[in-house]
């Protein structure tokens, strides 16, 4: 008797083909929406809702934080998903709030325009960059600031400005010039190998969990709540948290754990150029050491042969 295709599993247990496709899907499914909040961010931005604009930057952040963390849990992620994943947040993160920054400040300049190129080229850069050197996959820190957060900077700075405390202290700044050193700063941090935390785990099993399940409902909280006053400044922190550290520890040429002008995946060394070290440059008396050591080592069996015979 042939067995019916409907339901989940085969016979043997064996998850079905066309199950493990649509859960393949759901990471894709977030990263197009985090696509389609980029590109309705441009076209809210064209028409002058610059404050709406920011806030789908941050929805677009939102849906990049979800797709990965769905792709590890579903344990679907795929070279697929990293390239488009970059392909979308050079849009979301790179040309979205570029544009946000040129209709704020720069659309009466004549050259204004270079800035915002500036900026998406390091965006573009960074992401090619993080797919070679971290495998579109951040295991214990980023190389460098965060797509997402530089884009988030440009793009929450407009709806900050329209709070009272913001017209009140520091509405008499030149921030047209200010916003205009912070985006080379940020293209800079972009390219840049400073180590930045990634985002906090959360649990109830350690001391620690619990603390960044806290820390991290009390920011969802405020977001909520306040996010005009709230995603500029934590932003902002952030980003200078993790210079003074580096500055601080020495961190600012530190350089990544693989090599991102090697295009092989870790462990193959096909192509890879073979250097040769005579070890005993390095450390010539541990080398000799060892030799000594070895040389007083008999092989099994060989006892035997080394003995002379007796002879009658």
């Amino acid at each position: 008797m042939r067995k019916s295709n409907s339901g989940s599993h085969d016979g043997g247990g064996r998850r079905r083909p066309h199950l493990r496709q649509g859960i393949i899907i759901l990471p894709s499914a977030f990263t197009l929406g985090n696509l389609f909040f980029g590109i309705y961010a441009l076209i809210t931005a064209a028409r002058g809702d610059l404050i709406w604009a920011g806030w789908f930057i941050v929805f677009a952040a939102i849906l990049d934080l979800a797709d990965g963390r769905i792709a590890r849990f579903t344990r679907t992620g795929s070279s697929f998903g990293a390239e488009l994943d970059s392909l979308v947040d050079a849009i979301s993160f790179g040309v979205a709030p570029a544009f946000i920054l040129y209709q704020l400040f720069l659309s009466e300049t004549a050259y204004g325009w270079v800035l915002s190129f500036a900026y998406v080229t390091a965006v573009v850069l960074r992401l090619a960059r993080f797919n070679v050197e971290q495998g579109g996959e951040a295991k214990t820190h980023f190389h460098g600031l965060p797509s997402p957060t530089s884009g988030m900077i440009l793009a929450t700075f407009y709806p900050f400005s329209q709070t009272a405390f913001f017209q009140t202290y520091l509405g008499d700044l030149p921030w047209s010039s200010i916003m205009g050193v912070v985006t080379v700063i940020l293209s800079v941090l972009l390219m840049s190998h400073i180590p930045y935390a990634l985002f906090p785990r959360i649990g109830f099993k350690t001391p620690r969990g619990r603390f960044n399940t806290v820390v991290v409902m009390g920011g969802l909280f405020l977001a909520i709540t306040v996010p005009r006053y709230y995603f500029f400044p934590v932003l902002v922190l952030y980003t200078s948290w993790g210079l003074l550290k580096a500055l601080l520890l020495g961190l600012l040429d530190r350089l990544p754990d693989r090599d991102p002008l090697l295009d092989e995946e870790e462990g193959d060394d096909s192509g890879a150029e073979v250097r040769q070290v005579d070890y005993r440059d390095v450390a010539p008396g541990r080398f000799k050491r060892r030799r000594r050591k070895r040389r007083g080592r008999r092989e099994p069996g060989t006892e035997d042969q080394a003995r002379p015979k007796d002879t009658l």
